[in-house]
């Protein structure tokens, strides 16, 4: 699959996109409170979307090999699951959880394509992005831990940039999670996105410097540090969609969709 370059007008429609689901994604983290379950957050999101105008783009995507499609609009990760663990109605959150929220969608949506004159021809197109909270006290480890990838996060945005290269932003993530003596989970990657859920290029959380695919004005990426307090390596569940660390420790997942301008990065799902 060929990298894309998007039009000024498939960015603004991904920027009206990308702003509704950070509101979405604000509202989910607002209402994950001790007592809650993973399901009922995932049906608050999805109402939330189709609210918007939007469409779930995780419910029923594919991948080679697995047997069923994603059942569920988010991905909600408690704790040791490092990403894509299914919304359960028996998994409750409680005090000093850690809880990844993963969301994706695609806008507009056919209904509000059919409602409005100005979108009927729009193409829909895909943001993505994800959030690690923590559910009530955390201990200070669960608190180091978010902050390092957070800020993973906000370093590898500041080194995209037209001419910049994807081993730019994989070795400027590696270095700051290293610093903290964090497992960079080697399995999983940021991608680009717009189109589909998942494009090219992958953008892996470690690299080399001045290495991969050069970024162009117009591309838009998913950048998504993903970290553990222990080891490096995760384990795929019977599911064939959850990720756990294969040590049981704490896992921590940011993502951001973003345009590449002619100066830099500009963030989307902000």
């Amino acid at each position: 699959m060929a990298i894309t370059v998007k039009t000024k007008e498939e960015i603004a429609l991904l920027r009206e996109g990308g702003h509704r689901l950070a509101r979405i994604l604000d509202r989910v983290a607002t209402a994950a409170i001790p007592g809650i379950s993973t399901l009922e957050l995932d049906h608050l999101a999805e109402s939330l979307i189709f609210a918007s105008g939007g469409e779930p783009s995780f419910k029923g995507y594919r991948i080679e090999g697995v047997r069923s499609a994603y059942p569920a609009t988010m991905c909600i990760s408690v704790n040791d699951e490092v990403v894509h663990s299914i919304p359960q109605k028996n998994k409750i959150l409680k005090e000093g959880d850690i809880v990844a929220l993963d969301i994706g969608m695609r806008w507009p949506g056919q209904e509000l394509k059919a409602k409005e004159e100005a979108l009927k021809n729009a193409k829909s197109l895909y943001t993505d992005m994800a959030v690690t909270i923590g559910i009530g006290r955390i201990s200070s480890q669960s608190e180091m831990l978010l902050a390092a990838t957070k800020q993973a996060l906000e370093i590898g945005i500041g080194m995209v940039a037209p001419k910049k290269r994807v081993g730019d932003v994989s070795r400027a993530i590696q270095t700051h999670l290293e610093r903290y003596g964090l497992g960079i989970v080697r399995e999983l990657a940021g991608h680009g996105v717009g189109y589909k859920v998942h494009e090219e290029p992958l953008i892996p959380n470690f690299g080399k410097a001045n290495s991969g695919p050069e970024f162009l004005e117009g591309m838009v990426i998913a950048i998504e540090p993903i970290a553990n307090l222990g080891s490096d390596e995760v384990v795929l569940q019977s599911d064939e969609w959850t990720f756990k660390t294969a040590d049981g420790s704490l896992s921590a997942h940011f993502e951001h969709t973003m345009a590449l301008t002619k100066d830099g990065a500009e963030v989307l799902t902000r």
